[in-house]
């Protein structure tokens, strides 16, 4: 690049490096979403097209991003986790930010003619924010998505009764004083006695939210000259289940904290094949 005498300005630049080896999230949320879902007529208390749009904008953001190894949304958040190992745009905040919300919102804006049809134009465009929160330890990121997905119970718990009491024709500023005044035991209770609503029984996307992740797939084969072996690459898959508990970080996904490479996952998957007397093999990896 050609020097000249207006470089000096680029040291104005601040420097907004994250910590090196913490888990990084870059959290997207939805500016005046409530205006937003309200002039778009958005079913209640969950609009299955609006969640659809915001799974297409999430995965969009993961395809593109490679160094994400999971991301975490309910309503019109979504937060997108960063291992230690990563050093994507030299782990700069504003770039990280930026990168992922501006990702985030053309890959919305794509998605809303597929999921609302030509019946709901999109009328206004979407508004996102976005910021990053440093992690120190795996605990502590395992803490913030269970907080989130907290608050996606809860969320989704309250809009549940709620709207089932305002569509029976309850008073909407009474039937949010009810539920405010109500715990989690009693709000189920309401939703039983007066709409014979188990709440265990709502689909568990709206309980639970959106999971991404990059799971890891083992391809079995027989080469040219008849040797077997097997592949190790990540597939990217969505699931909505509990990722509060230690059954899906140990048991179902134990790679997803690991922060290891691919090559590294074939050693142990092939260390743990031959333990258990099987021999297949590969010359490697690939993504």
């Amino acid at each position: 690049m050609a020097k000249s005498q207006y470089e000096y300005v680029r040291k104005f630049e601040q420097d907004d490096a994250l910590l090196p080896l913490t888990w990084v999230v870059i959290r997207v949320d939805g500016r005046g979403f409530s205006g937003f879902v309200a002039r778009h007529e958005y079913a209640k208390p969950v609009d299955t097209r609006g969640a659809a749009v915001m799974d297409a904008a999430a995965k969009a953001v993961m395809e593109d991003m490679g160094d994400l190894v999971l991301a975490y949304g309910h309503s019109d958040e979504f937060s997108f986790v960063l291992p230690p190992s990563s050093n994507v745009y030299k782990r700069r905040a504003s770039k990280l930010v930026s990168t992922v919300v501006s990702l985030f919102t053309g890959a919305f804006i794509a998605a809303w003619p597929a999921a609302f049809g030509p019946d709901v134009p999109l009328m206004e465009m979407p508004v996102f924010d976005g910021r990053t929160v440093v992690l120190p330890t795996r605990a502590v990121l395992r803490d913030y998505l269970s907080w989130r997905q907290v608050d996606c119970h809860i969320n989704n718990l309250f809009n549940t009764g709620f709207w089932a009491l305002v569509g029976d024709g309850d008073d909407p500023a009474v039937a949010n004083k009810l539920l405010c005044d109500a715990n989690s035991a009693q709000k189920n209770e309401i939703l039983f006695s007066r709409f014979g609503i188990n709440y265990n029984n709502e689909p568990e996307l709206n309980r639970k939210g959106s999971i991404w992740i990059r799971d890891l797939e083992v391809t079995d084969y027989v080469d040219a000259r008849g040797h077997a072996g097997f592949r190790v690459s990540r597939k990217l898959v969505n699931v909505n289940t509990d990722l509060i508990g230690d059954a899906f970080w140990t048991s179902a996904y134990p790679h997803l904290l690991a922060d290891v490479k691919l090559k590294d996952h074939h050693k142990r998957i092939k260390a743990e094949r031959a333990a258990a007397g099987h021999g297949a093999d590969a010359p490697g990896a690939s993504q």
